[in-house]
């Protein structure tokens, strides 16, 4: 299915994605994106359904042609101080405070968002499979992630990051049991709180 354009004709949109909600380590990452009208590139997709190298290959022409687009993150403590739902609302939110035009609406990836002040959302569920814009925000959502994640394997080599971006991998599990978890594993979630 092709991926729709706009969701209202003739206002300007935003689409917002997040990237590393089911992680066990790292922060989670939300980008906000105004493409213009015309904006088409055949690799673009649900960023899941994405192969990396295509990811990397769009991440800048996504950033070079749209009208406006911002990254922002809630890090592993922040995650576990208000738990990760509302660290990725608080992500959206950031991303949609830097964007350098306002849009009139914003396209949510999900099924809930609290509101952001002044300006409208629809939440659309699987939003980064039906719209271009949705599609470009988690593009780059999960490309600045995984650039982090690669940041930080550097200093935990141990945890697999750079194969695994901080997701619950069979070898980042038993890594967690060899090892214990780093400062920057998520303490509330799963297999890290037996760690504590």
């Amino acid at each position: 299915m092709a991926l729709k354009k706009y969701y209202s004709k003739g206002i300007i949109e935003a689409g917002c994605d997040e990237a590393g909600r089911g992680c066990l380590a790292g922060p989670v990452y939300a980008a906000a994106v105004i493409l213009p009208n015309g904006f088409h590139h055949s690799l673009l997709n649900d960023s899941k359904q994405m192969s990396e190298k295509d990811r990397e290959l769009l991440r800048p022409i996504i950033e070079k042609e749209a009208i406006a687009w911002a990254v922002a993150n809630s890090d592993h403590e922040t995650i576990d101080k208000i738990n990760i739902l509302n660290a990725s609302f608080k992500a959206m939110h950031r991303a949609i405070d830097n964007l350098k035009t306002q849009p009139d609406l914003l396209l949510i990836d999900g099924h809930i968002f609290p509101p952001y002040l002044g300006i409208t959302h629809q939440c659309i569920v699987k939003g980064d499979a039906k719209f271009t814009s949705i599609a470009a925000a988690s593009v780059l959502a999960k490309t600045h992630r995984d650039e982090y994640m690669l940041s930080l394997h550097k200093e935990y080599p141990q945890y697999g990051w750079n194969v695994n971006k901080g997701y619950g991998t069979a070898l980042h599990r038993k890594n967690i049991e060899i090892y214990g978890i780093s400062p920057y594993h998520r303490k509330t979630f799963g297999i890290c709180k037996s760690k504590i």
